[in-house]
């Protein structure tokens, strides 16, 4: 299928009580990573699709769920997003050493990312 979903990202406004809430609802395995801006939590769930959670960092608002789907390019498909009406939240950023993503707005006001996995 092209274009899968690929990860599920929650930006939380509170990542422990979040953390603790789906480790009791879910049988995920919680590892932190850190990072520059504080620590991104990895989901991994065994079979399917898995994701991460993170502290939402944009004052006022509130903690959403966003699945990510997988482009060929990332630069391309974020201008045709936003040729086709979406407000490009984040723009083509690097996640070193694994690929690069994008966050947008669609048309409808639902948020979505795109990524683009690093080539050997």
């Amino acid at each position: 299928m092209p274009n899968p979903f690929v990860h599920v990202e929650l930006s939380t406004t509170d990542l422990d009580k979040a953390k603790a809430f789906y480790t009791k609802l879910f049988d995920w395995d919680l590892k932190d990573m850190p990072m520059p801006n504080g620590n991104y939590t990895m989901i991994g769930v065994g079979q399917g699709t898995g994701g991460g959670m993170m502290h939402n960092s944009m004052p006022g608002l509130p903690s959403v769920w966003v699945p990510y789907v997988d482009v060929l390019d990332i630069h391309a498909s974020t201008a045709q997003a936003k040729s086709l009406g979406a407000n490009i939240m984040l723009d083509s950023m690097e996640v070193p050493g694994m690929g690069w993503c994008s966050m947008l707005i669609d048309p409808t006001g639902a948020p979505i990312g795109l990524w683009q996995n690093k080539t050997a």
